[in-house]
């Protein structure tokens, strides 16, 4: 079989032509909108972790410092001292997105947190997004909008389940 799977293949396996589409939008869309999020200050690294922190942080905006390189390092290949420069380089001007500060549960433990300037500059970071996007769903009906969501939304459930059994039956092996 090729790599690119043939018309019989997708015609009987949906998962053959969604592997199909899957790269080409997500290394090409999904680096395109990165490129548009990133306002041409940040890495993706830099990206990923404001991301996780609005995400991930809750209303405080806040999270601590291991909980960000565990979920980034499932996502890039990187060390944690890399984690840690790019969290510096975020911490200082000309930057100064983020806070990092000592966990008052665990002197050992950092938290990291957005400063006014990093709110700032994840509202814009959403906003471009968000127009990045629209360019995309103006050109798609009611329809095939509310069946891509509702496809992503299941998509994302099922792989977070998917993930979490393969978690829950690592731990059991060990």
């Amino acid at each position: 079989m090729t790599a690119i799977a043939s018309k019989t293949d997708k015609e009987t396996n949906p998962a053959a032509e969604l592997l199909d589409l899957f790269y080409p939008f997500h290394y090409k869309g999904g680096m395109a909108l990165e490129d548009t999020v990133r306002c041409g200050q940040l890495s993706r690294k830099q990206v990923a972790i404001l991301w996780l922190i609005r995400s991930e942080g809750g209303q405080e905006r806040r999270m601590r410092r291991k909980d960000i390189e565990r979920l980034i390092q499932t996502w890039f290949e990187v060390s944690s001292s890399a984690i840690t420069k790019a969290l510096r380089s975020m911490a200082r001007p000309p930057l100064n997105l983020i806070q990092i500060v000592e966990d008052p549960q665990s002197a050992r433990e950092k938290q990291v947190l957005l400063t006014p300037r990093g709110e700032r500059f994840l509202s814009t970071m959403v906003t471009q997004g968000r127009q990045f996007l629209q360019q995309i769903v103006d050109q798609l009906s009611d329809q095939e909008i509310s069946s891509g969501i509702h496809f992503l939304r299941r998509a994302t459930a099922v792989q977070e389940y998917l993930l979490s059994q393969s978690a829950a039956h690592d731990g059991k092996r060990r």
